[in-house]
């Protein structure tokens, strides 16, 4: 006891006790308390339980809208037509410079895939597509150019970089007219960028209240405790000696409530993977909601008992101090 507490006489005792023997006493001390902590909680069944669904519910809502907004981004940058260039060549081009352009193309490295309509296909496909078949039979010439689909690899097909490849696509000698569907990708880029910060401040939000409610359930606890931490404090306590068992309960309430988040973002993901597969279907094509890793796990459980010792943190130092035998 004479390491816990100050104001005694221990000197003498202190200079018997090796570093070693106050390493252990010290980590004794801190296993101790942290279960006396865990126990104090379980005594308090209803209440702890009811503190620790607030945090994981708390914590599920971003953890959940940010898995969804990764999948998101997963399944536009597999779109490879969202970014897609069609250059339309000049009429009088030969095939032979035709057969350069594509080879100079294929060789950038902003370049994924490179796909080469000629004037011919590309009036069949008019005809089959327009429903004025009939009329275009009474023209005298094909009035459609040969035409080059280019698809920009996966790091420059976003909005920038494509309009970037469009800008160096114009100025081949071969090319009358380069266009770019970028208002439809900037829409979509827009959107992500709205969806993340809308992210951002709801967990933001959400983890301010995180940090209120415990600090709150911890200044409870203190004030419940009022006459015992009177005593110690009579006795020799030192504040961090006496602060060190609620600090644990706020670590307590975090972990408890990262795992029940962890766990209700995994049953929720399980219950829409249904219909995930059903819409997927439609486009015949599969897709598995992803993020529900080990390091998501390691995240959410970081930040929660993050948020729980920073709660608890700010009441103790609070009201602890203020507590002094007069």
């Amino acid at each position: 006891m004479s390491l816990l507490f100050k104001g005694r006489a221990q000197g003498a005792q202190l200079s018997q006790v090796s570093i070693i023997q106050r390493i252990q006493m010290f980590f004794l001390s801190h296993v101790r308390q942290a279960l006396g902590s865990l126990g104090e909680m379980w005594r308090s069944g209803a209440a702890s339980l009811m503190t620790i669904g607030v945090l994981g519910l708390s914590i599920t809502l971003p953890s959940t809208l940010y898995i969804l907004v990764k999948n998101i981004e997963q399944v536009s940058s597999g779109w490879d037509q969202a970014s897609e260039i069609s250059l339309f060549l000049k009429a009088e081009t030969s095939k032979q410079h035709i057969d350069q352009l594509l080879t100079r193309i294929n060789s950038w490295p902003e370049v994924s895939k490179v796909t080469y309509i000629p004037a011919d296909d590309a009036l069949n496909e008019f005809k089959a597509l327009s429903g004025f078949g009939d009329a275009i039979a009474y023209l005298d010439k094909n009035p459609l150019p040969p035409v080059v689909l280019v698809a920009p690899s996966e790091k420059h097909a976003g909005p920038v970089a494509a309009r970037l490849l469009l800008d160096k696509l114009r100025k081949e000698r071969e090319v009358d007219i380069g266009k770019l569907d970028l208002e439809w990708l900037q829409r979509l880029d827009a959107l992500l960028t709205v969806a993340k910060e809308l992210v951002t401040i709801i967990a933001l939000l959400l983890f301010l209240a995180v940090v209120l409610i415990i600090g709150n359930t911890i200044r409870l606890n203190i004030l419940s405790k009022k006459d015992e931490i009177l005593v110690m404090k009579l006795v020799g306590a030192t504040d961090a000696f006496i602060q060190r068992p609620f600090m644990y309960t706020g670590f307590w309430y975090g972990l408890l409530g990262g795992l029940l988040a962890w766990f209700t973002v995994v049953s929720l993901l399980w219950w829409m993977s249904a219909s995930v597969e059903a819409v997927s279907a439609l486009y015949q094509k599969k897709f598995n909601i992803t993020g529900v890793d080990f390091s998501t796990l390691l995240i959410m459980l970081s930040t929660s008992v993050l948020l729980g010792l920073v709660g608890s943190m700010i009441s103790v130092k609070r009201h602890v101090s203020a507590i002094e035998p007069k």
